[in-house]
């Protein structure tokens, strides 16, 4: 099977950062298979990079070598790794954008991309992509060992993002979340998951669970798009096992206001007494 080389940059496709990548990792290792899983991050978005990652790096075979480069730093004494995990190898920044894997896939080995020879002959201050993640990438996919490429780091050294945990409250009856990503069909994933939802259900027949975001409620989670009129709001888990705001048909992020941060939260409802 031929090597695969997963590109995530926030580098847009109007001029052309991203095919010259392509053209680094296909002049050093001819034949790879390189997949764009999304150019269009947005800038300086180190968050968002890393979840556009960890949604799709388990559907990828062993050996998939991913580069990630979104690199608010580069040129910079910050610095570039790759990283084992999940059968698997990462090459980013040692920015926190890796932490979202990181937290699905420990890291099973890393090293600090340091071996100058591998780089391309001019290493530019604003284009690392192109002159030290893409060579690297290309050797690690024609079969060169994590090793090879550069110096041990201990796994326990990669920068972490802060990440935002859900509060739940079971006594109060309550989940608290926040949306933390918006794809570009306006829906918006929170870090919210059925298991919170469970959880608060536990041991309370007949309860249901709604949703509320900016004070109005979206009501009980739904199982598709199509389970509401259009242009409704709805609640639902999405294929990231995250619960996602959506409108169907429509552009929940702007119809409703929402942006990166906005809190939702989960409540538990009793079942109504007969005669109330």
């Amino acid at each position: 099977m031929a090597a695969i080389i997963t590109l995530t940059t926030d580098f847009g496709l109007a001029d052309g950062f991203a095919g010259i990548m392509k053209g680094v990792i296909l002049g050093l290792a001819p034949g790879t298979t390189v997949v764009d899983l999304s150019h269009l991050v947005p800038p300086q978005d180190i968050r968002q990079a890393g979840l556009v990652l960890a949604a799709a790096f388990r559907y990828f075979p062993a050996g998939t070598v991913h580069v990630a480069v979104v690199d608010p730093g580069v040129g910079s004494d910050r610095r570039v790794v790759a990283v084992a995990a999940a059968g698997q190898t990462f090459l980013a920044p040692d920015n926190g954008l890796l932490s979202p894997v990181l937290r699905q896939a420990p890291a099973d080995q890393a090293v600090a991309l340091d071996r100058p020879e591998l780089y391309l002959s001019s290493l530019s201050r604003t284009f690392h992509g192109r002159d030290l993640l893409a060579p690297v990438a290309a050797r690690l996919a024609s079969g060169w060992p994590l090793a090879a490429v550069g110096s041990p780091v201990s796994p326990d050294s990669l920068v972490q993002l802060a990440w935002p945990e859900p509060r739940l409250d079971l006594l109060a009856g309550e989940a608290a979340g926040e949306i933390i990503a918006i794809d570009h069909f306006g829906n918006c994933a929170t870090n919210l998951t059925p298991a919170h939802g469970q959880a608060l259900l536990a041991g309370h027949e007949g309860a249901t669970l709604e949703a509320v975001c900016r004070g109005r409620s979206l009501g009980s989670p739904q199982t598709c798009y199509a389970a509401v009129t259009e242009g409704a709001p709805l609640v639902l888990v999405n294929s990231r096992n995250l619960l996602e705001i959506a409108v169907r048909n429509g552009h929940a992020a702007g119809a409703l206001g929402l942006a990166i941060g906005t809190p939702v939260e989960l409540r538990r409802r009793p079942l109504p007494q007969p005669g109330r």
